[in-house]
């Protein structure tokens, strides 16, 4: 019986078969897996290079971007740097330093020889660069901080996992984010006011900083700060360093206007005192109808009488007549001469303004179609009502009849007589909407020493005292100081009217009743309105 041979694959492997192949195949294994390893680190570390290199290039070139920005950005202080570099690397430090000795030695000469023109070459620079860098660039982030004006970082810490193979075995560590802060983009210093400007970051607005301007005064050390909204995302908060308007101010000389003729004057531009950045103060009394509110003895008289001495000429040559309403018979009757007409009675009250309303009745049909400012001569000269404690006929004084009346009068001339020649000046001391029903016809108000913050926003507006209208701070011993806000005026703007004593008014009674030196009494040309603001006086930039 013949038996078929066994196929080598039906032969069982031994034990020692086994475990060559298996050895071989694992010494393979152990291999290739060395090899891939090899080359997998050859690889990874030529990457790690790489990115190495990579990241030291990038940060460079943002360095060196950020530095030419810099650089670029703050020119003086770069150049300043540089030429004191090279300096001490050629002619050494000692030079410098005898160099720099004359030269401040010749500064300070000049300032004390002549103020004006060294303020104006040299110490409004110096003085910019020293509160930059040594005032606000240190001191603002934390005056910031500390009044609430930074955007915190929403979206929580961030957290680093410092060794992800062994989570177990390291506790995750986390890094808070910082809060973004506005970035200071120039300071200017004139010799009162530093005007810091200041780029906002996403999620603030121009209202927050003028909420917060009352703190960034007290953080900063001075009396008052304002807040400018000078772009969308751009304000200047400005900080008053020195107090201005502390002096009294000198009122208008009336001898040295006795030869000017009346057409001369600008009645656009009068002088009624002085402004806090140290510049005269001119308001327009041709069609702008002023409301100014102030406690007993804030100086309400000197914001009467000021314009009045401005305007003197005008007055004297008949191109402005002056018309008075005084309840209390006291104030406008010690310069009653200067009065066309004057009233004290709300009946003489009601009479005086029927007459005038009549009058600008006859303009409107005369130059009806024909013009759209009434020109100032002698035959429609500029008729202005100075309406002493307005409140008082408005409100306390005479029957209800009259009174109704007498308001339907005054509204009428102050929404109808800006462009007839018509002006109303009215003073308060209770400002409220039922002492002064038509308050919000008086586009121009002025506040001067009030009892409470809420008569600063009867007077100026809602929003005024957020602002830095502060006319509830004034002191007692600044009689005439107060706040001007409304038309033409996009910020309060602190001001300050002359004094004007007893003997000027009466002087200017003189005046006005005195004969013309120009027989002829041209008629006054016909002027833009031109409003303007003061602005901040120029100042160095840093």
């Amino acid at each position: 019986m013949i038996t078929a041979a066994a196929s080598p694959a039906d032969v069982p492997l031994s034990v020692n078969q086994i475990l060559t192949v298996g050895g071989a195949l694992a010494a393979v294994t152990v291999y290739l897996l060395y090899k891939i390893g090899h080359y997998l680190a050859k690889v990874l570390e030529a990457l790690a290079t790489a990115a190495v290199v990579f990241l030291a290039l990038w940060f460079a070139a943002k360095g060196l971007v950020l530095a030419v920005v810099w650089a670029v950005r703050h020119w003086r202080t770069t150049t300043t740097v540089a030429v004191v570099s090279a300096w001490c690397w050629w002619w050494g430090w000692l030079s410098l330093l005898l160099t720099l000795t004359a030269v401040t030695v010749v500064l300070g000469v000049w300032r004390v020889t002549s103020l004006p023109s060294f303020d104006h070459w040299a110490g409004r620079h110096l003085r910019s660069w020293w509160q930059r860098w040594l005032v606000y660039a240190p001191r603002m982030p934390r005056w910031l901080r500390s009044v609430g004006l930074t955007v915190p970082d929403r979206g929580g810490a961030t957290v680093i996992q410092v060794n992800p193979l062994r989570r177990t075995a390291t506790a995750p560590r986390e890094r808070p984010r910082r809060d973004q802060l506005p970035r200071i983009l120039s300071v200017r210093s004139g010799p009162s006011w530093d005007e810091v400007k200041v780029r906002l970051v996403a999620g603030q607005t121009p209202e927050d900083f003028d909420t917060a301007a009352r703190a960034l005064a007290v953080a900063r050390g001075v009396n008052r700060c304002q807040v400018r909204e000078l772009s969308p995302n751009v304000v200047s908060i400005d900080y008053q360093r020195r107090n201005l308007l502390d002096a009294v101010v000198t009122a208008p000389d009336l001898d040295a206007m006795a030869g000017l003729p009346g057409d001369a004057i600008d009645l656009d531009r009068v002088l009624s005192g002085a402004t806090e950045y140290g510049t005269p103060w001119r308001q327009s009394i041709r069609g702008s109808h002023t409301l100014i509110g102030g406690a007993t003895g804030a100086g309400k008289g000197s914001l009467m009488w000021t314009p009045l001495l401005s305007i003197a000429p005008a007055i004297r040559d008949g191109l402005v007549r002056v018309n008075g309403i005084d309840p209390k018979g006291m104030e406008l009757a010690y310069g009653r001469d200067v009065f066309h007409r004057y009233a004290v009675t709300s009946k003489d009250a009601l009479a005086l303004l029927d007459d005038l309303v009549e009058q600008m009745e006859a303009r409107k049909r005369e130059h009806a179609g024909t013009t759209r400012l009434v020109p100032i001569t002698t035959e429609t000269p500029l008729e202005i009502v100075e309406f002493d404690e307005i409140g008082a006929l408005l409100r306390y004084v005479g029957d209800r009849k009259t009174r109704e009346a007498i308001t339907e009068r005054i509204a009428l001339l102050t929404t109808q007589g800006r462009a007839l020649g018509f002006t109303v000046r009215g003073y308060v001391q209770e400002p409220t909407k039922d002492t002064v029903p038509v308050r919000e016809l008086f586009p121009r108000r002025i506040c001067l020493r009030v009892a409470s913050k809420s008569h600063v926003g009867m007077v100026l507006g809602d929003q005024a005292y957020d602002r830095g209208a502060w006319a509830n701070r004034i002191g007692e011993s600044e009689p005439g100081v107060g706040y001007l806000f409304g038309e033409g005026v996009r910020e309060p703007l602190r001001v300050r009217a002359a004094w004007v004593p007893d003997d000027a008014i009466k002087a200017l009674e003189r005046f006005v009743t005195a004969p013309s030196p120009d027989p002829a009494r041209r008629p006054a040309p016909v002027l833009p309105f031109r409003p303007g603001t003061p602005a901040l006086p120029a100042g160095g930039a840093a």
